[in-house]
């Protein structure tokens, strides 16, 4: 007797928690008639990769019926501090239920059910069907599923949640994550827990006592008296964050398991959904695989059009020959690198890609192991291929071509390659598109080449059973590794006559493509960091919060959740009588509550009062801890001792170099402890770090952008911006200019960049909406100037779709003639600043060019390491201080020809801040 069918396994997609990840992860899109798209977008494309990569799974979309729940039932404030969706997203709720609908999907919901209820009994009765269950989420709540057949997805990060990395996360396995978010709370979900108790010390309570109850029944145990005491007071709130934090496994299940069944794709149905919406590149990617639907009946579709590319693995030194020979007829060579991570400093190199031709692709496997991590069998020699390639990849002659070339420019610098010259179809893609559409290569196959490329996945996985590339099988990972080089090669074909087309080659030329080599040798040195003064700051951090939360009770003369706005807003107003607004009526945000953000607690804080300073002091400390202590000791290097932060060149609309894994620019430098936190940044012995800083670059390109000739001769005489500013607006003399008139000229001057208007100066400044409005006013009498750059900005992005920088970089505003407000208002604050900070980040780029060509002419070895900003951090040899502090200046200051001068200001010490 044969054995029954495998059961199909059960998908179950967190429709209502993926839409607004999508909405913030994604820049803006519109469709044709201006309604927002971003998140479907995101969306339909996180269905689809689905369906492709799990064809034989059933697939339940699950959503929210809405905001309220049982659980407002047991508890009036939960989720009440949550503030409505953005209005560009509202739209979006019913267009992502017609996406699911499009792929033939069930979408559920139920009222009075969260979409995690759902996802729960669906998965209980999913496995008692004999359903293997997979949920794509990552939201922590549904944690608690995982085991017994029920895995996570988190579609964000393309990472399995198992039980290890819900240990990881909240040190606990899933059958207790209940009980450590009762104790915990839940900030965003307005869950109260027990003050005081973070993740971590909920999980070794509830770890030692076995339980939340296990614990309640032994708190005459607990030997800290004052966490004794915090708990004995809150037993009944741990209680109902269990209430809240569980998740209801008896919902109703809206359609039946013989109901998910998997259809076909229907292509006519997924055309109009994508012309519907403007999806054109998610279009393409589905015809690649669905039976294409000719737009016009009767034309019909070119099959040369659909082949695929030939791959080719090289196993012989003669083949690798002749592609080099090849790459020197034709004066290109498209290559890519595979590696066993994606962290430069600890990539080893398992493969070269190679394309010398459109069609036709090379794989030269290196490292591959088997699952013994010994060698496979048919490699070619590492130093054979190196030898053989190092020529042509350091030939002048020979233009090498990549996609995120920083990337191979730093793993081939290991190896004793200095690649050049290069190109990157990232960075052509960049500097023709802007921030219109992403950069990766996928997405830009999809759109330019019509070409659905393979995924990552299909050779080595996902989730916790993913494996590096080392281990990939060579007959799996060839087309994947060749298809690389070649997508890139045709991309390159495609992109780079566009450069002249478009009068593009300037910015590329001379900034894109030469920062990248630059930018590859910063991530290959890192900066030294001190664990231990790290750890010492965690620590110190967290008793202070400590501190300062016993400090507020007793203002308060109650206990209550710091961490909640609600409760906050009502100690404060309600209870203690305080009023913001300088006397007016206390902010409600839209769901009733209080407002209780930073402006106001500063604004009560000046007035004298004393809670809301203790409250503004014990979030900043919650912040750099999480944020800076605790997460920069894990980002250490085990080698190196340093930090190789990776600076992204794709990612902003102005131009503006961003930096993650870790963001080293975001570490606070006006307060204390942040200071501290640089204070953990070190030089190397022998050396010390020194700090360059542009001064008001954006006010003084402001100054020359608009020709404000006052402004100009304040920069040339280096007067007090803001005091002149100030004394021209209220007509005082410079010197009787008070500290209150010159925050209100500085808050302008920086105000303008951004498109502030009376509403938001109003609130910053703490004034009434109506001397806001004649502030301004003032200011724009003071310097029409200003106001006639504000106006020709806007009228150019009309025009043009876009502004430009002096450096010719195109900032696109798509959404300048949207029909809603918002939309419109947005893009023409954009349009106002991008060309100014558009500009002032060319300049940072040039001068960063600048300085590194000195450096090397001089034969300094002075090394750059980090870009921040305005600023570049150095590691200078000490006898090189003073000759590499006037290099550094000179060449920052004449980075720009404008009517301003540019001003730097200089310091150095043995850590980071020191030099400030």
């Amino acid at each position: 007797m044969s054995e029954p069918a495998a059961k199909p396994r059960l998908v179950l997609i967190d429709g209502s928690g993926y839409i607004f990840r999508a909405f913030f992860a994604l820049p803006p899109m519109t469709r044709p008639d201006g309604t927002p798209v971003n998140a479907v977008f995101g969306f339909a494309n996180m269905l689809f990769r689905f369906l492709l990569d799990r064809p034989d799974d059933d697939i339940i979309v699950v959503f929210d019926a809405s905001r309220k729940s049982f659980r407002s039932d047991l508890y009036e404030a939960y989720k009440a501090n949550r503030a409505e969706p953005p209005p560009e997203l509202v739209p979006q709720f019913a267009l992502v239920r017609e996406a699911a609908r499009a792929f033939d999907l069930p979408a559920v919901e139920v009222e009075g059910f969260e979409a995690d209820d759902l996802i729960a009994s669906y998965s209980k009765a999913g496995r008692a069907a004999g359903h293997d269950v997979l949920v794509v989420s990552s939201d922590k709540d549904l944690m608690q599923l995982v085991g017994d057949g029920i895995a996570m997805w988190d579609p964000m990060k393309s990472k399995e949640i198992g039980r290890e990395e819900v240990i990881e996360k909240f040190g606990v396995g899933p059958e207790l994550v209940r009980d450590v978010l009762a104790l915990a709370g839940d900030t965003s979900d307005n869950v109260p827990g027990v003050p005081g108790i973070g993740v971590k010390t909920a999980a070794q309570l509830v770890l030692e006592y076995g339980s939340l109850e296990g614990l309640l029944a032994n708190l005459d145990k607990i030997k800290q008296p004052k966490r004794r005491q915090t708990l004995q007071d809150n037993v009944e709130k741990a209680r109902l964050s269990y209430e809240l934090v569980g998740l209801a496994f008896e919902a109703p299940l809206p359609i039946s398991f013989e109901e998910t069944g998997r259809k076909e794709l229907d292509g006519a149905k997924l055309r109009a959904f994508c012309e519907a919406n403007g999806l054109r590149s998610l279009q393409a990617r589905i015809e690649q695989v669905v039976a294409p639907v000719p737009a016009n009946p009767g034309i019909e579709t070119d099959p040369a059009a659909l082949e695929r590319p030939t791959f080719e693995t090289v196993r012989e030194m003669a083949v690798l020959e002749a592609i080099v020979a090849k790459a020197y007829e034709v004066g290109y060579l498209a290559i890519d690198t595979e590696t066993n991570s994606l962290n430069v400093g600890r990539a080893d190199l398992v493969g070269v890609c190679l394309a010398v031709e459109a069609g036709h692709g090379y794989y030269v496997p290196l490292a591959h192991v088997d699952d013994f991590g010994q060698p496979v069998q048919g490699q070619l020699p590492l130093e054979a291929v190196i030898a053989a390639l190092k020529p042509v990849l350091e030939d002048a002659s020979v233009q090498k071509i990549g996609h995120n070339v920083k990337y191979e420019l730093g793993i081939l610098s290991r190896y004793g390659i200095m690649m050049g010259p290069t190109d990157c179809t990232m960075l052509l893609s960049y500097v023709l598109d802007g921030a219109s559409h992403g950069h990766g290569m996928d997405e830009l196959a999809a759109l330019h080449l019509g070409y659905q490329t393979i995924p990552f996945s299909a050779v080595c996985g996902k989730g916790v059973a993913q494996i590096t590339f080392d281990r990939a099988p060579i007959e799996k990972a060839s087309d994947y590794a060749a298809e690389d080089a070649e997508v890139t090669l045709r991309l390159w074909q495609a992109l780079k006559p566009r450069l002249i087309e478009q009068r593009m080659t300037t910015v590329y030329e001379t900034l894109e493509r030469p920062l990248a080599a630059l930018l590859a040798r910063l991530e290959v040195t890192g900066i030294k960091v001190d664990k231990a003064r790290l750890h010492a700051l965690s620590s110190d951090f967290t008793a202070r919060m400590a501190e300062l939360e016993i400090k507020a009770h007793k203002l308060a003369g109650r206990v209550f959740s710091l961490g909640s706005p609600k409760q906050l807003g009502e100690v404060l107003f309600d209870e203690m009588g305080l009023q913001s607004a300088a006397g007016g009526a206390n902010r409600k945000t839209k769901t009733g509550a209080y407002a209780t953000g930073a402006d106001i607690l500063e604004e009560l804080a000046a007035s004298g009062h004393e809670l809301p300073q203790v409250l503004l002091d014990w979030r900043q400390l919650q912040k750099l801890t999480r944020t800076y202590t605790d997460a920069l000791i894990e980002e250490v290097g085990p080698k190196t001792g340093r930090v190789h932060t990776s600076f992204s060149m794709a990612a902003t609309a102005t131009g503006r170099l961003s930096s993650n894994d870790p963001n080293l620019q975001n570490i606070p430098v006006r307060t204390e402890e942040g200071r501290k936190i640089r204070g953990a940044f070190i030089a190397e012995a022998g050396f010390e770090l020194l700090s360059a800083d542009y001064s008001q670059i954006e006010l003084r390109v402001l100054a020359h952008m608009a020709d404000i000739q006052a402004l100009k001769e304040a920069f040339s005489q280096d007067i007090d911006i803001h005091a002149v500013t100030a004394a021209q607006m209220f007509k005082r003399e410079v010197q009787d200019v008070g500290a209150d008139l010159r925050r209100s000229a500085k808050m302008i001057n920086y105000g303008i960049i951004y498109g502030i208007g009376a509403f938001g100066l109003a609130q910053r400044l703490g004034i009434a909406q109506a001397e806001a409005r004649a502030y301004i006013e003032a200011y724009f009498a003071q310097y029409p100037g200003i106001r006639d750059y504000m106006e020709r900005a806007k009228a150019e992005a009309r025009e043009q779709g876009y502004v430009a920088t002096l450096y010719g970089r195109r900032c696109y505003t798509p959404d300048i003639l949207s029909k809603l407000p918002a939309r419109r208002s947005y893009a023409e604050r954009a349009a106002i600043n991008a060309p100014i900070q558009g500009t002032a980040a060319d300049i940072m780029k040039r001068a960063m060019l600048k300085v590194a060509r000195a450096l090397e002419t001089e034969g300094s070895k002075t090394r750059m390491l980090l870009q921040v900003h305005d600023e570049l951090v150095f590691e200078v040899p000490t006898d090189e201080l003073h000759a590499a502090s006037a290099l550094i200046r000179r060449e920052m200051e004449s980075a720009a020809d404008l009517s301003v001068r540019l001003t730097v200001d200089i310091g150095h010490g043995l850590t980071w801040n020191d030099a400030h």
